[in-house]
């Protein structure tokens, strides 16, 4: 059985008209191929569709069951073409997205990711918490499609663009000696009692705050190591110590919480979006990564 689609269509318009003339005018085509194609379904089908005579068609049993199906599969058929259009255009489907603790506090973040869902509704994002270097796995495989972290060492798989760079500042108690100064600098700090991070959950902020203290020299007498930002500023806030986080945390800081810049020109903190190089570029990703970037969208 060799049924094409424009046989189902050819079927309908004279199953709609009732008229092989007419059928045929509204199929832009002339009557005798009509005819021929409908008896050509009716072999295929072995089953007659329509009772005719001289003057009037009428829709045989077979016929009235056959119109209902061949609606239900040319409507399936557009719905598939209007879904596949869909992906491609990126106006629909799935993107998997990892994110630092820090990321919905970046403005530049939350804007692009907003303006995402205004955009584009039938696209689910699947957010999902990671630090810097538990995304790299994920994304390498295809477990996530793209990845907001910190500055990082990556693997050769995984391509990667700047998002931005925003600055590390220096968190004291509000009561702290230094909470009056204008700004800070590294070395003021390296007599403090420091909360940070602890080196084993993996955050990139950790070796990049480290790093930055010790090209001015500075050892930093690290006092309490915990697990989120979150909690590192709520030890500073219960006057614990002091510490050193991106700008971007000052949103959800605690009003116990002074925030100082630092004097030192390269205490910056890159954000990057990171893909990888072997998977293909869908256009809900390519969307979302011109929207972070700030890229203008041809609709």
């Amino acid at each position: 059985m060799h049924i094409e689609l424009r046989h189902l269509r050819y079927f309908i318009a004279v199953a709609e008209e009732l008229h092989f003339g007419r059928a045929a005018q509204r199929l832009n085509i002339s009557q005798p191929p009509l005819s021929q194609q409908i008896q050509t379904l009716e072999k295929q089908i072995n089953a007659r569709l329509f009772a005719r005579n001289n003057r009037r068609v009428e829709l045989t049993p077979a016929g009235e069951q056959f119109l209902l199906d061949s609606r239900q599969i040319l409507a399936s058929v557009n719905r598939a073409a209007e879904k596949a259009s869909r992906l491609h255009a990126g106006t629909s489907g799935e993107l998997r997205i990892g994110f630092t603790s820090s990321s919905p506090f970046i403005s530049q973040v939350s804007e692009a990711l907003s303006n995402f869902r205004y955009r584009y509704p039938d696209v689910h994002l699947q957010m999902q918490e990671l630090n810097t270097r538990q995304q790299l796995e994920p994304l390498s495989d295809g477990r996530l499609d793209l990845g907001v972290m910190r500055n990082t060492e990556l693997p050769d798989s995984l391509a990667w663009r700047l998002l931005l760079r925003e600055p590390l500042c220096a968190l004291l108690h509000r009561d702290h000696p230094l909470a009056h100064a204008a700004q800070l600098s590294v070395s003021e700090l390296g007599s403090e009692p420091f909360v940070f991070f602890d080196p084993h959950v993996g955050t990139a902020l950790y070796s990049e705050t480290l790093a930055l203290m010790h090209r001015y020299q500075v050892t930093p007498c690290i006092t309490q190591e915990v697990g989120e930002a979150m909690t590192i500023m709520g030890l500073v806030a219960a006057g614990l110590g002091i510490s050193i986080l991106p700008a971007s945390f000052r949103r959800v800081s605690p009003p116990e919480v002074i925030w100082k810049t630092l004097k030192e020109a390269d205490a910056r903190s890159e954000v990057w979006l990171v893909w990888s190089r072997q998977r293909e570029l869908r256009a809900p990703l390519t969307q979302m990564i011109a929207l972070l970037s700030g890229e203008q969208i041809v609709a």
